[in-house]
């Protein structure tokens, strides 16, 4: 019998591999259900390209993002437990009693949702928070003089980090104050910064400025080499002296903080924080430090005493992180929550709009009960497959009367939103299943403050500036290319 088998011609044995592999690969969909589309995407894929298919799906998909998690899972329980407790003590005393400052119920079940799905770490009070909408040089400006007047540290996490005008200018001060004692950390994705030059990650490194690479997918970038492709950081974290944080949509790049550059400066949103919520963002930090090196950097120094305030004043702040180490889908829990609690409005703004059927059911039954729902997305994209896929969604969503507005010509990179103006959010993720499952993403929640009204101010001021959609007839071509889009929108 194996004598007959190992005769067969090379084209026989091809053919044997593609139909095992078409069965392998359908059997293993399908005894692990996903979202219907996703799933016939996969399986069509499996049919037209059976072999490079199903090695497409072991490398991008579901499988490793379960070996990604458990790996994770696994380090952070060789980390210092200190951190959890040290950290955890900090939320205790400065987690604001809802029912004091006022909350109304609907707000109050969305942070017992908020607070359960994130590992039960609720928000804090005594915060200080300014926005930096669409203000790119003045978050800029703000960055460097904080980093100018760090004295122990400065640690920074990056999913792009170009070496133009920007990143030299903060790589110059990351140098001297790491010259001048300052313990300085950069973490960046490997993708997001892969043109990096690699002369200038060692200039950095040879002036004491620790270089780290995430999930680097060449083994020469990193003693934690994880061949991930798809699970990217994307977050944006940036903690001085353990007092002052960044975080928001900009990278370090000339297009987020300069106008004189071949894109025109791009629309985003940052944040600087003080008060508890820095805790947080270092916490995370730590983590993902721990996790790309191997370097435990717990120390109770990066937590230093903050001066007493009142619960009652301040903002109140949630820290989310989210990625493919959780199982819960965080980001998108809690987005489908807030929208379908929402009483009047919910304005949301985005670069990347690829929703899945629930959040396009979710966004649908809030507008047709009522709830003036409003979405500002880009007019162009440097990503055109999510931007023909978005749009495929326009003439569904705008019939059961949901607002949306194109936005242009400067680029729209925020990712914000703003419901009931009772909370909002601001972060790195934007709406579609990469944010959502894929990549590992940093969300502040605002609480119900003036921050919360100026925010929805800069958002509809943009959208009274922008071109509204209401998805008139296509072309053909215009046609097919949305359709070809949303198609393969569940593989990237």
């Amino acid at each position: 019998m194996f004598v007959e088998i190992s005769s067969l011609p090379f084209a026989s044995w091809w053919a044997l591999l593609n139909i095992l592999g078409v069965l392998f690969g359908v059997f293993y969909v399908l005894l692990h259900p996903r979202e219907p589309r996703s799933m016939l995407a996969w399986i069509l894929t499996f049919l037209f390209v059976p072999i490079f298919g199903v090695v497409l799906f072991f490398l991008l998909s579901e499988p490793k993002r379960n070996r990604a998690r458990r790996r994770l899972t696994r380090k952070r329980r060789g980390m210092n437990p200190e951190l959890g407790k040290t950290v955890g003590a900090f939320r205790r005393i400065h987690a604001p009693v809802i029912e004091e400052n006022g909350f109304p119920p609907s707000l109050r079940k969305f942070v017992k949702l908020a607070t359960r799905i994130n590992d039960r770490q609720p928000p804090t009070g005594a915060n200080t928070v300014e926005i930096y909408h669409d203000r790119g040089p003045d978050a800029w400006q703000a960055l460097l003089e904080s980093v100018a007047s760090a004295s122990h540290h400065v640690h920074l996490e990056y999913f792009i980090f170009r070496a133009d005008r920007s990143g030299e200018e903060l790589a110059r001060l990351l140098m001297k104050k790491a010259k001048n004692g300052v313990s300085c950390r950069l973490l960046l994705d490997h993708l997001g910064s892969w043109d990096l030059p690699l002369s200038f990650v060692d200039r950095l490194r040879s002036s004491g400025v620790q270089v780290a690479w995430f999930m680097p997918v060449l083994p020469w970038r990193g003693p934690r080499w994880r061949f991930h492709f798809n699970f990217r950081n994307h977050r944006k974290i940036v903690v001085i002296d353990g007092q002052v944080a960044f975080t928001g949509s900009q990278n370090i790049a000339d297009e987020y903080f300069r106008s004189d550059t071949p894109s025109g400066l791009w629309i985003d949103t940052h944040l600087r924080l003080t008060g508890p919520a820095v805790y947080e963002l270092q916490e995370t930090f730590i983590e993902d430090w721990y996790y790309a090196t191997g370097d435990d950097i717990f120390a109770e120094h990066y937590f230093p005493s903050l001066q007493e305030q009142e619960h009652s004043h301040g903002q109140i702040v949630q820290v989310i992180p989210s990625g493919p180490d959780s199982d819960a889908g965080i980001m998108h829990h809690l987005l489908l929550a807030a929208i379908s609690a929402a009483d009047y409005s919910v304005v949301l703004a985005t670069p990347y709009f690829v929703p899945d059927q629930a959040m396009v059911l979710t966004l649908e039954a809030a507008a047709l009960r009522g709830v003036r729902v409003r979405l500002l997305l880009p007019e162009k994209s440097d990503h055109g497959l999510a931007l023909w896929a978005g749009r495929s969604y326009y003439q569904e969503l705008t019939e059961s009367g949901v607002e949306i507005s194109e936005m242009g010509p400067a680029f729209l990179h925020s990712k914000v939103g703003v419901i009931d103006q009772l909370w909002g959010l601001v972060g790195s993720a934007n709406m579609d299943q990469r944010s959502f499952h894929l990549n590992f993403e940093i969300t502040t929640v605002l609480y119900e403050s003036s921050s919360l009204l100026q925010l929805e101010h800069c958002l509809v001021d943009l959208i009274d500036h922008s071109q509204r959609s209401t998805a008139p007839f296509c072309g053909l071509w215009q046609r097919l290319k949305m359709g070809v889009a949303r198609l393969v929108s569940p593989l990237y």
